[in-house]
Protein backbone atom coordinates (compact mmCIF):
# COMPACT_ATOMS: atom_id res chain seq x y z
CA UNK A 1 0.00 0.00 0.00
CA UNK A 2 1.41 3.37 -0.93
CA UNK A 3 0.98 6.70 0.81
CA UNK A 4 -1.91 7.81 -1.47
CA UNK A 5 -3.95 4.72 -0.61
CA UNK A 6 -3.34 5.28 3.08
CA UNK A 7 -4.34 8.94 2.76
CA UNK A 8 -7.56 8.00 0.95
CA UNK A 9 -8.42 5.39 3.55
CA UNK A 10 -7.72 7.82 6.35
CA UNK A 11 -9.86 10.48 4.67
CA UNK A 12 -12.73 7.98 4.28
CA UNK A 13 -12.48 7.03 7.94
CA UNK A 14 -12.41 10.67 9.01
CA UNK A 15 -15.45 11.42 6.83
CA UNK A 16 -17.40 8.52 8.29
CA UNK A 17 -16.40 9.58 11.79
CA UNK A 18 -17.62 13.13 11.14
CA UNK A 19 -21.00 11.82 9.92
CA UNK A 20 -21.28 9.51 12.91
CA UNK A 21 -20.47 12.31 15.34
CA UNK A 22 -23.12 14.52 13.71
CA UNK A 23 -25.66 11.70 13.81
CA UNK A 24 -24.90 11.02 17.46
CA UNK A 25 -25.30 14.69 18.36
CA UNK A 26 -28.65 14.92 16.56
CA UNK A 27 -29.82 11.67 18.14
CA UNK A 28 -28.86 12.92 21.60
CA UNK A 29 -30.70 16.22 21.02
CA UNK A 30 -33.81 14.36 19.85
CA UNK A 31 -33.65 12.03 22.86
CA UNK A 32 -33.43 14.96 25.27
CA UNK A 33 -36.39 16.67 23.56
CA UNK A 34 -38.50 13.52 23.65
CA UNK A 35 -37.67 12.95 27.31
CA UNK A 36 -38.90 16.46 28.09
CA UNK A 37 -42.18 15.73 26.27
CA UNK A 38 -42.48 12.39 28.05
CA UNK A 39 -41.99 14.03 31.46
CA UNK A 40 -44.65 16.63 30.64
CA UNK A 41 -47.12 13.98 29.47
CA UNK A 42 -46.41 11.89 32.55
CA UNK A 43 -47.15 14.86 34.83
CA UNK A 44 -50.37 15.61 32.93
CA UNK A 45 -51.37 11.95 33.18
CA UNK A 46 -50.81 11.98 36.93
CA UNK A 47 -52.90 15.14 37.31
CA UNK A 48 -55.74 13.67 35.24
CA UNK A 49 -55.60 10.43 37.22
CA UNK A 50 -55.77 12.30 40.51
CA UNK A 51 -58.71 14.39 39.26
CA UNK A 52 -60.59 11.30 38.06
CA UNK A 53 -60.08 9.63 41.44
CA UNK A 54 -61.39 12.75 43.14
CA UNK A 55 -64.44 12.90 40.86
CA UNK A 56 -65.18 9.19 41.27
CA UNK A 57 -64.98 9.64 45.04
CA UNK A 58 -67.43 12.52 44.88
CA UNK A 59 -69.79 10.52 42.68
CA UNK A 60 -69.75 7.72 45.22
CA UNK A 61 -71.14 10.14 47.79
CA UNK A 62 -74.19 11.00 45.64
CA UNK A 63 -77.13 8.83 46.66
CA UNK A 64 -78.52 6.60 43.96
CA UNK A 65 -82.15 7.62 43.94
CA UNK A 66 -84.53 9.15 41.47
CA UNK A 67 -84.66 12.91 41.30
CA UNK A 68 -87.85 14.46 42.69
CA UNK A 69 -89.31 15.27 39.25
CA UNK A 70 -89.90 11.58 38.43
Amino acid sequence: MDQQDLDRRLEKIETKLAFLEDFLTRLQDETVARNAVLEKLSAENSAIKARLLQISGELGEIPERRPPHY
